[in-house]
Parts: structure tokens; C-alpha cells; sequence
């Protein structure tokens, strides 16, 4: 996926009814989660990550910072977000809980 022709979310719009079940996307693009929810709003917000699994079932809540993702909007307006986290490297992140 180009992201080159994306727009960067201002920290200042960022909030849980945005983000909420966007897919976030590895290095590789490869897709490594999806927005749970959120903690917080704007730039101290931290973002949990639904991780592996298929279909939400065996997947792993994760607590990321949001300053760890880079969070857009495509041509279309759809909200996604890229990270230089592998799958893998959230999955072995504690797993979090409300």
C-alpha cells in the first residue's frame, strides 16, 4: 500500500470514535492489529490493539502509545494506521486489560 498520497491525522482529531476498528499495518504491510479503543485523547493518548487471532477470536489486547503508530486517512477518508512493530513483536507485548 502507498501511504505516500495519505493524510497524517492531526493529534488534535484523534478520539475512540475515529480510530475505532481501524486496521493498523506493519512495516511489510502486513496487518498486525486493530484499534480496540482508546485511552486518553490527542497526543497522550494510548491506543489498544486487538493482535493475531482470526475474526476478533484468540486475538490479544495490546497497550500501545499513540505516538508509536502513524495514523491516516486514505484517498477515500478510511482511517488506518502504520507501525514498526511486526506482529510478532505486539504480540509478545503484556497483554492488557480494562
Amino acid at each position: 500500500m502507498d501511504h505516500s498520497k495519505h493524510t497524517a491525522i492531526p493529534s488534535h482529531e484523534l478520539n475512540e470514535a475515529l480510530l475505532a476498528n481501524a486496521p493498523i499495518y506493519g512495516a511489510d504491510d502486513e496487518k498486525v492489529g486493530t484499534v480496540s479503543h482508546v485511552h486518553g485523547q490527542g497526543p497522550t493518548m494510548h491506543v489498544v490493539l486487538d493482535v493475531g487471532g482470526f475474526l476478533g477470536i484468540g486475538s490479544k489486547q495490546v497497550l500501545v502509545s499513540v505516538d508509536q503508530l502513524n495514523l491516516m486517512r486514505d484517498e477515500n477518508g478510511k482511517v488506518h494506521g502504520t507501525t514498526p512493530w511486526t506482529k510478532d513483536q505486539l504480540k509478545d507485548l503484556p497483554e492488557h486489560t480494562d
